[in-house]
């Protein structure tokens, strides 16, 4: 059911890592080494990802080298809203990729990159269409962010919420589906590329949309999905089962699965960004999920077939 685990999700963003606790990423440079040795411990054929970075930044790739954890990634993560939040042209896609390139020799993925319908719906197509010209051959694996809108009550996970502005908002208008169902002109753009082009769509704990999101991917021919499993859901009542009908749902998909999200209990601050006072706690979640969801034994009897 996974063909990559992704370790964190934007370390580098302070909406998901949080620098007080860790000003110089050393503590989430031993978090990646622990998962990532656990990931390969379990399956060595599970190509591991380090979190994808935003914003895209050389020098923290650089930072994470002389930390030496980049050993247990096998590829490295970038995510782009050059129509949204970042401060370059959605033209320098070619560029930003080069920048990373030009400090690893590992594959670098897009495993976030959206354009949103806030201001006009027919940006959104503009969008899909640019980002399909220029990323599609540029890079080995591109997801584009979201399926579905964001519903209102659901809430973003941001650091400040509502005091950003319409930079908040935003966050509520990037899927290709509309909170009530309906699709948007985008949603066309993005099926004549659906082959190539991956979705990434978080779930929520129980998410209502699972069901019907498997539908309009099928529909439209996706074959790549990006999600996640959430460390601090693994505490919830029925947790199990939760993911056990999440991964089963998404199991004809080849799936890049993102573990991350602190347990408030576990953490050295009480927030879902905190590093772990005990990072081995999330390497051995990561395992747990490896190990339950992408086995090495059914792992290999695919490759034989």
């Amino acid at each position: 059911m996974i063909e990559a685990a992704m370790i964190w999700n934007e370390p580098n963003n302070k909406s998901h890592w949080d620098p007080e606790v860790d000003p110089d990423w050393s503590l989430f440079a031993d978090t990646v080494s622990r998962a990532g040795a656990s990931i390969a411990a379990v399956n060595p054929a599970v190509t591991r990802v380090l979190g994808g970075m935003s914003p895209i930044d050389p020098l923290w790739v650089k930072r994470l080298e002389a930390h030496g954890c980049l050993d247990a990634v096998d590829v490295l993560a970038v995510h782009g809203f050059p129509l949204d939040w970042n401060l370059w042209s959605i033209h320098d896609w070619p560029a930003k990729i080069a920048e990373i390139e030009a400090v690893t020799d590992k594959p670098v993925w897009v495993t976030e990159v959206g354009v949103g319908s806030f201001g006009a719906e027919e940006v959104q197509v503009f969008g899909v269409e640019k980002t399909a010209e220029l990323l599609i051959g540029r890079v080995p694996r591109i997801y584009w962010y979201s399926l579905f809108d964001l519903p209102q009550e659901w809430g973003a996970t941001t650091r400040h919420r509502e005091a950003e502005g319409s930079s908040y908002y935003r966050h509520f208008y990037m899927g290709l589906i509309r909170e009530d169902g309906t699709p948007k002109p985008s949603l066309d753009s993005y099926a004549k590329v659906a082959s190539e082009m991956g979705l990434m769509q978080w779930f929520h704990f129980e998410d209502p949309r699972l069901d019907d999101a498997v539908t309009w991917m099928k529909r439209l021919g996706t074959k790549k999905l990006r999600t996640g499993l959430s460390w601090a859901d693994s505490f919830r009542p029925n947790a199990t089962d939760w993911f056990d009908r999440q991964m089963e749902a998404l199991a004809e998909f080849d799936t890049t699965v993102t573990f991350c999200f602190t347990p408030e209990h576990l953490g050295i601050q009480p927030h879902h960004t905190s590093a772990a006072r005990d990072p081995q706690a999330f390497a051995d979640f990561c395992a747990w999920m490896i190990d339950r969801y992408a086995p090495a034994a059914v792992t290999n009897q695919k490759a034989v077939a």
